[in-house]
Formats: structure tokens, C-alpha cells, sequence
């Protein structure tokens, strides 16, 4: 692909987001009022019966953050009794990153477009953290503190003037970044964009190239919700799935680890499957639908990739949207992809390594009528 038809086409894949801005920061119980406090919200489908260690260990330190538990065992207690339940947090208008639950107390992004909302949890930095599955014993804290840096540095901001992150989609892509697995040019063109951010303001969220991450999720869930048939995506560790428009129920496959890059020491550590909303960032056309964009990762993974990513890219997705096609993944079968962060299934190291989650295209060969009416639509 010449140069010049490689930017054009990134100016075009921004562009889509153009218009979905970031309005707020608010906390989830001043946003979805009507969801009872004790529900904690996860990723992927909704989970029956065994909840992943990493799912679990990020709920035991929720229960701990919102105070309705002394320690980790009285925790336990409560969630064993069923005194605390878990949702699926696409259900409800929430994206949620790996195994990163939400508890009523935690601060929000607020992502609207047109009349459409989605929220996205802001997350600490880098591990340990409630998303990788072993919090810290500094993770309470942190949120705490996050809550406060959302209201009262953040919100003031937004207010003034609400911040789209199309300029961070351009940025990242033209620097090859694909704004899921690499996200530091994504956050550093945030931050541009935030007038009147204070200098050690803005090295709060530098200082974490993940921070933007969650912001990119709920974007592209509001894409998804507009414009896409599928309209949620993700994983819940145990199995993989998606749910289409005007429908309440998932489909689910299993969900096998993703395939790529171990951290030393964790060649052979036991890998939880598939987990995460941020799916909804690689059906939207970013993430591993554009490593085609990113030499770098495209490279450590090549083992698992298509062998020409440019030409997997405009098979699976739509030319107009730019979204993954559910006509096109079973016509063609083409298989989209998910760039994910990669668990250990004990949850006792937490984050083991990164690579790409394949998704089985007999997961979307179903013969419900749902399916057949989005197949002649």
C-alpha cells in the first residue's frame, strides 16, 4: 500500500468518530441509578456458576473499596452467599476492561453521541490493578484517588468543553498504534486536548498509557449500539461472545487464551481464556483489525495472523461502516480478531503476557432467526 493511500485511509477510519465525544465523569451510581448496589458488573457474558479467580479477586477488592466488608475473607462470605451478584456490564451500558469489575461507588467515563451513553470504569495504572486480576494493596486507594481526580480536576474541564477522541484514533494509527494493545499516542493526544489541565494533572494520566483505554471502549460501544448489527462483544474468561441488536440473550463459544507474547517466567504458566469488553474496540475496526497499521505487532505475532492483514481487514469489515461484518465473517469465513491482554487462570500473577484472541467464526454460524433476519437485511 503507497504511503499516501495509507493515510487517506487512516484520516477515513478516525473520521468515523468524529462526532462521539467524552462529556463527564460521574460515579456508576449517579449514572445507573436503578441498578441495585450490591450488583458488581464484569465483562463478557454473564457468567454461570463459577466465577474466574481473577473476576473474584477483583470482586473481593470492590466489596472491600465500597466498605460492606472488614477483609478479603468477610468479602468471600458475602459473595458466596449471594449477597453480592455479577452482571454483565454491556447489559447495562458499561464496558469493562479484562477482569476489572464496577462497583456503585466507582468513577465512570461518560461517552455520548447523538443520544447514545456508554460508560467505561477509569482503571489505575499499571499492575498490580482490579483489571489484571490481582489488585495491589494500594488499589483501593487508587480508585479513591481517581475519584476525586475525575471530579473534581476532570469534570470541570469537560464541562467547558467535552473532548472527542477522533484526534487520538488519528494519532494513534498514523504512529502505529492500534488503540487497544498500544495506546501511549492515544493518551498523550487526550491530554492536548484538555485545556486548563494543570501540569502535574497532566502527568497523572501520562504517567499511564493505559488511562485512555477505557475511553476508547466506550466509544466504540457507542458505534457498535448506532451503526453495527452486533452491538456487544467480549469475554468472560470461561467463554466468548457477542449479542445482536433488539436481542437480550448471548451467544457464547468457550474462550481459549489469546495467542502471542509471554512475559519471562510465564512461558508455561496456565493462561484464564479469552477476557474483557475492550472486544468491542477490535469489532469497531481498531485493535487487531488494524495491525495492518502496526509493523511492530504484526511482527511478535505474525505465527498467529493472517498472512496479509490489509486484505483480511477489508474482507471482514464493512466498507461503509468500517465495522466488523457479521455478513462477511460467515460468507467469506473470515475470523475477526481481539487484541488482549493475557491471565494467568489462578489469578496469582496476574498479568502473564499479551497476544490476540481468534474468534471461532462457528460461534456467529447460528441458525436462530435473529441471525437469518440480520443475513437478508
Amino acid at each position: 500500500m503507497n504511503p499516501n493511500k495509507f493515510d487517506e485511509e487512516i484520516a477515513l477510519i478516525a473520521s468515523r468518530f468524529d462526532d462521539i465525544f467524552w462529556t463527564d465523569i460521574q460515579l456508576r451510581s449517579a449514572v445507573l441509578p436503578a441498578l441495585p448496589a450490591t450488583a458488581m458488573l464484569h465483562a463478557g457474558p454473564p457468567l454461570t456458576g463459577v466465577i474466574p479467580a481473577a473476576i473474584r479477586q477483583a470482586a473481593l477488592e470492590a466489596i472491600l473499596f465500597e466498605g460492606w466488608a472488614e477483609n478479603h475473607e468477610a468479602a468471600a462470605q458475602l459473595l458466596a452467599q449471594g449477597k453480592v451478584t455479577l452482571l454483565p456490564a454491556q447489559d447495562h451500558g458499561v464496558v469493562t476492561p479484562l477482569a476489572q469489575v464496577v462497583s456503585a461507588s466507582m468513577p465512570l467515563f461518560v461517552v455520548t453521541r447523538q443520544g447514545t451513553t456508554r460508560y467505561a470504569p477509569m482503571v489505575e495504572g499499571t499492575p498490580p490493578a482490579l483489571r489484571f486480576g490481582k489488585p495491589g494493596t494500594a488499589s483501593r486507594t487508587q480508585l479513591q484517588l481517581l475519584a476525586q481526580f475525575g471530579q473534581h480536576v476532570l469534570q470541570p474541564i469537560l464541562a467547558r468543553r467535552p473532548v472527542a477522541l477522533s484526534r487520538s484514533i488519528h494519532h494513534a494509527l498514523a504512529g502505529g498504534e492500534e488503540c487497544h494493545a498500544l495506546t501511549a499516542r492515544a493518551n498523550v493526544a487526550l491530554v492536548k486536548q484538555l485545556d486548563g489541565l494543570k501540569p502535574q494533572d497532566r502527568q497523572v494520566i501520562l504517567s499511564n498509557p493505559g488511562f485512555v483505554l477505557p475511553l476508547l471502549m466506550a466509544v466504540c460501544a457507542v458505534r457498535l449500539e448506532q451503526s453495527g448489527h452486533i452491538v456487544a462483544a467480549g469475554g468472560n474468561g470461561l467463554v466468548f461472545g457477542y449479542r445482536l441488536r433488539e436481542s437480550n440473550e448471548w451467544q457464547a463459544i468457550p474462550a481459549t487464551p489469546p495467542q502471542g507474547t509471554r512475559f519471562s517466567g510465564h512461558e508455561n504458566t496456565i493462561a484464564l481464556g479469552a477476557i474483557g469488553d475492550s472486544a468491542v474496540i477490535d469489532f469497531c475496526g481498531l485493535g487487531a483489525q488494524a495491525l495492518a497499521f502496526v509493523p511492530t505487532l504484526a511482527n511478535d505475532w505474525k505465527e498467529f495472523l493472517p498472512l496479509d492483514l490489509h486484505v483480511h481487514r477489508t474482507q471482514l469489515l464493512n466498507e461503509h461502516s468500517g465495522m466488523v461484518d457479521l455478513k462477511n465473517i460467515l460468507s467469506r469465513d473470515c475470523a475477526p480478531m481481539v487484541n488482549l491482554a493475557i491471565l494467568d487462570k489462578t489469578a496469582e500473577a496476574g498479568l502473564i503476557g499479551r497476544g490476540v484472541f481468534t474468534v471461532p467464526t462457528q460461534l456467529f454460524a447460528d441458525p436462530q432467526e435473529q441471525l437469518k433476519d440480520v443475513l437478508i437485511s
